[in-house]
């Protein structure tokens, strides 16, 4: 349950993109949003449709989801499929939702100068206007160097006696076509198998083979299980 909240002239937007230094800016922006106890969001831009977008930014956004929310977050933006530059999509964001405080993550070690700059900021400041923003340090080679999957290849899921498991031959076992996102470092076919079901993106996650985990469907806020 949300709790109420003591100060609604101050509102904070959290923008986050990729990478495991996005936990780090949503924790920050409860930590403020909580002593102030004004309301906070959270907002994520990419320029594929969701179906799209790569299943290790897929699996940091279920992430983000579970943290923002329970750290009281009033609402979870995806804005996919964008073609507008992300300032005019956080602009857009920001002014639908009275926004007083932006933060967004930045590097220190290799865009310094561009911070100093000032452009990214700049270029906001321009679109928005009466805003504090809050630049955060992150660690770069974290964000560049964690990539946990690799490409995706065709692959089925096939029914036996004992579970599913993951085929990458069509036989009569076969209940879903999708594509399997295998982790990056292991020689074992362990990784995310995407697939559409009734229109929606869903997610099984794959264990030697097999399958361990539940669906997560996109947009919906159950998971289902793919026995039926």
């Amino acid at each position: 349950m949300q709790q109420p909240r003591a100060r609604m002239d101050e509102s904070i937007l959290v923008c986050v993109y990729f990478g495991p230094n996005g936990e780090r800016l949503i924790r920050r922006g409860c930590k403020i949003a909580s002593m102030l106890g004004c309301p906070l969001y959270v907002l994520t831009v990419d320029p594929n449709p969701y179906e799209e977008i790569s299943a290790d930014k897929q699996a940091y956004i279920e992430q983000w989801k579970e943290i923002a929310s329970a750290h009281g977050a009033e609402e979870f933006y995806i804005r996919d499929n964008e073609k507008r530059p992300a300032v005019k999509v956080i602009a857009e964001v920001a002014r639908d939702l009275d926004i007083t405080q932006i933060i967004i993550g930045q590097s220190p070690q290799s865009r310094w100068e561009e911070i100093k700059k000032g452009s990214f900021v700049n270029t906001l400041l321009r679109e928005i206007t009466f805003v504090d923003f809050h630049i955060v340090s992150i660690d770069r080679s974290v964000e560049d160097d964690d990539n946990l999957f690799d490409s995706g290849t065709r692959a089925y899921i096939e029914k036996r006696e004992d579970g599913h498991y993951l085929s990458f031959t069509h036989n009569e076992k076969v209940v879903y076509e999708g594509i399997f996102y295998k982790e990056t470092g292991t020689d074992f076919n362990n990784g995310v198998f995407k697939f559409v079901r009734e229109g929606k993106t869903c997610q099984l996650h794959v264990t030697d083979d097999k399958i361990t985990k539940p669906t997560k469907i996109h947009g919906a806020i159950k998971e289902e299980s793919i026995e039926d």
